[in-house]
């Protein structure tokens, strides 16, 4: 029996040299059934990439129908004849993309909410996937680009360039149910999005990041970061991605936590902490420890208070001190806001 971690029928686009720029995996699985990974052997071979041939496809579809794979032999069907390169990823097992078909699985699975952040292997992304410039007529190699402008302009044709990025928006891929994303180039692909989320307009999140859901975004959810059901990012927040510092410490928010506007968030928090608007933290700030009286009983750094619940982190207005007392109510956010419909 071939056991495989995730299995996925891709369609993309190459460059002029034969090297893939993106794939769209329309039905990726994780962890499929032992059964199913002996049929993609039997009809596909033993490769991790294949890049399948006009009969494969037919037998492929074939063998799935006869298996009771329908879903898959529908996925097949609807690529048969579709003229444009199409690539059949097989991973044995959660290693590190060694593609760019490969790194466009792996962020699929986030997205289509198969795996969490963090709970796939994404080492070596970056040097895996190609900078694309990213326009109203698809995925364009940075080096061909030039000429495909001059033959736009010259057919007078409109072609305009969105972006130029390793990681295109989510919704040109996938568009997870009962969701809201008031601007959609603000949210890429490998980005998990919960549902119940709102991602208002200056929200934005990162691949490998995401929210459980329900939340709300109007800040930023850099790589790496994880925020707990009901947490609210604020207006012009930032929390600070596992890849901003350098550092080991995973970022994350729990549950019904609160990060003002334009607060920032350097430490992971448990469930129902606030961080008051303004207030920057990072792991080396001097927080001075309050009692329920509000008298000072010592300082820490904040890296000490990592991952601790009902805490509220705030900045004295008289001294400039940051100070943190415990926060017995949790945040409640506004339901009418997390309606997706």
């Amino acid at each position: 029996m071939i056991n495989l971690y995730s299995f996925a029928l891709g369609v993309g686009t190459k460059n002029s040299r034969g090297e893939w720029l993106e794939v769209y995996y329309p039905r990726p699985l994780l962890n499929p059934p032992a059964a199913l990974g002996d049929l993609l052997a039997s009809v596909l071979g033993s490769d991790i990439e294949v890049e399948p041939s006009t009969e494969q496809l037919s037998a492929l579809q074939s063998a799935l129908q006869a298996n009771g794979y329908s879903d898959q032999a529908a996925a097949v069907t609807s690529l048969l004849g579709a003229g444009r390169p199409l690539v059949a990823v097989m991973l044995a097992n959660d290693s590190a993309p060694a593609s760019v078909p490969q790194g466009y699985l792996k962020l699929h699975l986030l997205s289509h909410r198969l795996v969490k952040p963090h709970g796939t292997d994404l080492s070596g992304i970056f040097g895996v996937l190609k900078n694309v410039a990213w326009t109203s007529a698809g995925p364009i190699d940075i080096e061909e680009l030039p000429e495909r402008v001059l033959q736009a302009r010259l057919a007078g044709l409109p072609l305009s360039v969105d972006c130029v990025d390793k990681f295109p928006k989510m919704v040109d891929y996938v568009v997870p149910s009962g969701v809201r994303i008031a601007d959609t180039s603000r949210v890429r692909l490998g980005a998990y999005v919960g549902e119940g989320t709102t991602v208002m307009h200056e929200g934005f999140i990162n691949f490998n990041a995401g929210t459980e859901g329900p939340n709300m975004v109007e800040g930023r959810v850099s790589a790496g970061v994880f925020c707990g059901a009901g947490s609210d990012v604020g207006g012009g927040a930032s929390i600070m991605g596992t890849l901003s510092g350098g550092g080991s410490m995973v970022i994350s928010m729990g549950e019904k936590c609160l990060l003002g506007a334009n607060a920032g968030l350097g430490i992971p928090l448990g469930d129902r902490c606030t961080l008051e608007a303004g207030l920057y933290i990072t792991a080396g700030t001097v927080v001075s420890m309050l009692d329920d009286q509000k008298q000072l009983i010592g300082k820490v750094k904040a890296r000490d208070l990592a991952g601790k619940s009902d805490l509220l982190f705030r900045r004295n207005s008289v001294t400039g001190s940051v100070e943190c007392l415990t926060n017995k109510s949790a945040v409640e956010l506004n339901e009418s806001l997390h309606a997706s419909n």
